[in-house]
C-alpha cells in the first residue's frame, strides 16, 4: 500500500515554541514543512500539512488535524518538526512507541552526511503509564507511523544555530532523501536544488560526467574526491551550468543561485568562518557569479618528499619503501580508498606526519573534521576515547 505523508509545522499562532540568537520555532518550522510539502509534491508523494500559516493548533485539536487528511492506518507517516532548546548541539529524533527505528535511523544518516551531528534517535514513555508515549503528537495519531524531529538547539553553543539559520534546506531535503528511501520512492532533487546523481552498478565518473557534459575534474572537485573510486548508492552532486574552479592562487568557487555560505563551506571541509577569512568577507551576503576562494595553494608541505605511481606499485609497497604506514599515506594524501593511478603524485610522511592534532574551532563537527582528513568518524572518536559525536571549541583531536 502506498505510503502517504502529514507534516506537521509544530507550534503556531499563540504558541512560538522556543526561540533565541533570532530563531522562532514556530516560523522554522513551517518554512521547513512547506519545504517539505512542496518536495514531496515534486516525487508525487502523497502529502498533507497540518498547518500552512500561523494558526494555533492546540494539544487536542492537532492530532485531529493530522489524521483529518488519511485516518489512522499505518500506511501513514507524520513528520512532526520542531528545534530544541536547553544548551544541548545537533539533531534528535523520537519515534512512537508502536514504531520500528527504520525511518527515525535513516533521517539520523542524511543528518549526518548533510553536514549536522546527531544527538539520538529514541523513544519516550509517559511516566504515569509508560505503556504510552510521553509526547502527545506520537500518543494521540495511533497506528499512524508518527515521528518528532528535531533539527537542532535554537541556544547551541555548537554549530546549531549556524546549521539552523543557513543550513535548514539542507537538513529538510535530508529528511525527503530518507523518506524516499523508506517509502520506496526514486529519489531526485528538486527544481531548486542541487543536481544530484545516485551511482548505479558499473557506473565510472568518465561515464557520469559524459552523461552531464561536465568534465572528471569538474566531478572531483564539485565532490571533493581524492581518487576515481565510486560506491553504489553514492550520491554525487552535478555542478551546475556556469560553475567553474579556477586554478590559479588555489581553487576558486562561482556562486550560483541558492547558495548559502554554510553549503559551500560545508561542501570544501571549511566551517563558514574559514570560509569568510579566505575571502575577507565581513557579511554572510552573496551574489551570484561572485568567485570564492575555497582551497588556497598549499605551500605548506613543499619540504615534504614525493612518490609519483608507477605501473604494478600499491599502497602497501609505497609505505615498506618510505617506513611508514598505509594509513599516514592515506591520511596525509586525502586518500578514502587503497586506488591508485599510475602518474599520482604521493605526498611521503615525515616522521612525525602520521597523526595530526587538530584544534575544534566553532562551527566543526566530526563528519566535516572526518571528511578534511581523510578518515572516519569511528576512527576519530575511537582514537580519543569519545562516547559521543559532540565537540566543544578549543578541544584538540588526535587525527589517525
Amino acid at each position: 500500500m502506498a505510503k502517504k505523508i502529514v507534516i506537521d509545522a509544530g507550534h503556531g499562532g499563540e504558541d512560538p515554541g522556543t526561540s533565541a540568537n533570532g530563531i522562532v520555532e514556530k516560523d522554522l518550522t513551517l518554512k521547513i514543512s512547506e519545504y517539505l510539502h512542496k518536495r514531496f509534491d515534486e516525487l508525487g508523494i502523497p502529502n498533507e500539512m497540518t498547518r500552512t500559516s500561523d494558526v494555533t493548533l492546540g494539544p487536542s485539536d492537532r492530532p485531529i488535524k493530522a489524521q483529518s487528511f488519511y485516518g489512522n492506518s499505518d500506511d501513514v507517516i507524520l513528520l512532526s518538526n520542531h528545534v530544541n532548546a536547553g544548551g544541548g548541539d545537533g539533531a534528535e529524533i523520537i519515534y512512537a512507541l508502536r514504531n520500528s527505528d527504520k525511518l527515525s535511523s535513516l533521517i539520523a544518516n542524511e543528518f549526518v552526511k548533510s553536514g549536522q551531528n546527531v544527538r539520538k534517535y529514541y523513544q519516550r514513555r509517559l511516566p504515569s503509564d509508560p505503556s504510552k508515549d510521553y509526547y502527545y503528537i506520537l500518543r494521540d495519531t495511533p497506528n499512524n507511523e508518527s515521528v518528532i524531529i528535531e533539527y537542532g538547539f535554537v541556544d547551541s553553543t555548537g554549530d546549531d544555530v549556524d546549521q539552523l539559520k543557513n543550513n535548514w534546506e539542507e537538513l529538510a531535503e535530508a529528511v525527503v532523501r530518507a523518506v524516499a528511501s523508506y517509502v520506496g520512492v526514486p529519489y531526485t532533487s528538486g527544481s531548486s536544488d542541487q543536481n544530484t546523481y545516485v551511482v548505479k552498478s558499473g557506473d565510472t565518473l568518465w561515464s557520469i560526467a559524459k552523461k552531464f557534459g561536465v568534465s572528471v575534474d569538474e566531478l572531483k572537485a564539485k565532490n571533493n574526491l581524492s581518487s576515481n573510486a565510486l560506491s553504489i548508492n553514492q550520491i554525487l552532486i552535478i555542478p551546475k551550468k556556469g560553475e567553474t574552479i579556477d586554478e590559479e592562487d588555489g581553487e576558486y568557487y562561482t556562486v550560483v543561485a541558492g547558495d548559502t555560505l554554510y553549503g559551500i563551506a560545508n561542501r570544501y571541509g571549511l566551517t563558514v568562518d574559514e570560509l569568510k577569512a579566505l575571502n575577507n568577507l565581513t557579511s554572510n551576503t552573496l551574489s551570484i557569479g561572485q568567485k570564492l576562494l575555497v582551497k588556497p595553494t598549499d605551500t605548506s608541505d613543499g619540504s615534504l618528499e614525493t612518490y609519483t605511481v608507477k605501473k604494478g606499485d600499491n599502497l602497501y609497497q609505497i609505505a615498506l619503501k618510505y617506513d611508514t604506514s598505509v594509513d599516514a599515506l592515506k591520511n596525509l594524501n586525502g586518500l578514502t580508498s587503497n586506488l591508485l593511478s599510475i602518474g599520482q603524485v604521493l605526498k611521503i610522511p615525515s616522521s612525525s606526519s602520521s597523526e595530526i592534532v587538530y584544534t575544534v574551532v566553532s562551527g566543526d563537527n566530526l563528519y566535516q573534521i572526518a571528511r578534511r582528513f581523510g578518515t572516519t568518524i569511528a576512527a576519530i572518536m575511537s582514537r580519543n576515547n569519545l562516547s559521543s559525536s559532540l565537540l566543544s571549541v578549543g578541544q584538540k583531536l588526535i587525527i589517525p
